[in-house]
């Protein structure tokens, strides 16, 4: 198990649904040589404060990828939290009724997307930091794509 900055518990939960109807599969879809989830599980797994990097899905082949790359799938989300109309915080909820009900005991949960796949382990952990140094309930990541 890796350390946890301060001794807190960190855990990391990327959801990764097998439908889509704009790209379908796309989280098994190759992008620069990965598949596009890999690119996710390896940046949590390198991070310097994750306890437990987990893969939320209701999909059999995303759930045996994710074990094959090293993130846990402690359980397989319902189906009814699978489709166009659910919602990331939806998503979470589960994963921690889940764990509580486990007996996992936790400090924060970092949802890491898998249609944000360019950020590595040093965004990871500096996002991190910058959240406990400034004492914040939260951080999301945005970047300007440079559209006007």
């Amino acid at each position: 198990m890796k350390s946890n900055v301060e001794r807190n518990e960190f855990i990391c939960v990327i959801p990764a649904r097998g439908g889509s109807k704009g790209i379908p599969r796309k989280n098994l879809v190759n992008l620069g040589g990965k598949k596009l989830l890999k690119w996710t599980i390896e940046a949590a797994l390198r991070s310097e404060v994750f306890s437990r990097v987990i893969v939320s899905t209701e999909d059999d082949e995303i759930a045996n990828f994710a074990i094959e790359m090293g993130a846990e799938v402690p359980f397989i989300r319902p189906v009814a939290l699978a489709d166009d109309t659910a919602a990331s915080i939806d998503v979470v909820r589960y994963a921690v009724t889940v764990l509580e009900e486990e007996g996992n005991i936790f400090d924060y949960l970092l949802l890491l997307q898998p249609t944000s796949p360019l950020r590595d382990a040093e965004d990871i952990d500096n996002a991190i930091k910058l959240m406990i140094d400034k004492k914040a309930s939260g951080v999301i990541s945005v970047t300007n794509i440079g559209v006007k």
